[in-house]
């Protein structure tokens, strides 16, 4: 009985474990993420020599730290520099998990429209409140548009209604590119497979198809953590430029 295409993207419960009524089970999903949260504390611990003229592995590394910064840099300007260390792990985090996921057995975690939603609601949440602690109540000033008195309620209610799109927008996004990239790599590879069965030397083109749609799929992979932390920091120059809206 052939697999879903789907079948990839079920939590299964790898060890069960019960505090009274609490279940507190590690799935493929929980265990994904701590795998990758530790993959990369040691993959960039060994990585970076610190040499003054880079090599190997410190090159990539400072490749991606440089490309960090200037993106944060150019969204946010000098007064946004204090919360690169923030976006820089938001970037290489969601970056590993959309690169893990591409592994043979992996578990894409980003395809689970849940933990996107949580992720980005945790963020969007915590930049509304920023924007709160900085400018107080002037903060509402930007759900109030420049335009004529009667017209005013209808924008300031459409004007809160687009900054909580915002949140669902965010893990929609990154989680619908996942899942449609992972699924489509899976149906092509059952596709290759069964032309294989068929006569091998049909199995040239469809696997030719799969390749360029994997690299497609690792381009994806890299361009959404981009995608993530650009409008990440679009919407927390809202909060710490107000005066600039």
């Amino acid at each position: 009985m052939k697999m879903s295409p789907l079948s990839q993207f079920d939590v299964i419960s790898i060890i069960p474990f019960w505090i009274g009524n609490n279940e507190l089970t590690l799935s493929n999903l929980s265990l994904t993420v701590v795998f990758v949260i530790i993959f990369g504390f040691i993959f960039f611990k060994a990585s970076y020599a610190g040499h003054l003229v880079p090599r190997s592995w410190q090159v990539v590394l400072e490749s991606i730290f440089m490309f960090a910064y200037r993106l944060v840099y150019q969204q946010l300007g000098k007064d946004g520099i204090m919360y690169f260390p923030f976006m820089f792990t938001l970037f290489t985090f969601i970056l590993m998990l959309n690169l893990f996921s591409m592994l043979p057995f992996s578990f894409a975690v980003t395809s689970h429209f849940v933990w996107t939603l949580y992720f980005s609601l945790s963020i969007c949440l915590g930049i509304f409140f920023l924007g709160i602690l900085k400018h107080k109540i002037h903060f509402f000033k930007l759900f109030v548009l420049d335009v004529p008195l009667f017209l005013a309620p209808i924008m300031i209610i459409l004007e809160i209604l687009s900054y909580i799109i915002r949140t669902f927008s965010l893990a929609i996004r990154l989680s619908a590119n996942i899942l449609a990239g992972h699924t489509l790599v899976h149906i092509i590879a059952d596709f290759v497979v069964v032309m294989a069965n068929v006569k091998f030397l049909l199995v040239f083109l469809p696997f030719m198809l799969l390749l360029a749609i994997f690299v497609l799929e690792l381009g994806v992979a890299c361009l959404q953590a981009y995608i993530f932390v650009t409008l990440t920091c679009m919407y927390l120059n809202d909060s710490i430029h107000l005066a600039d809206h």
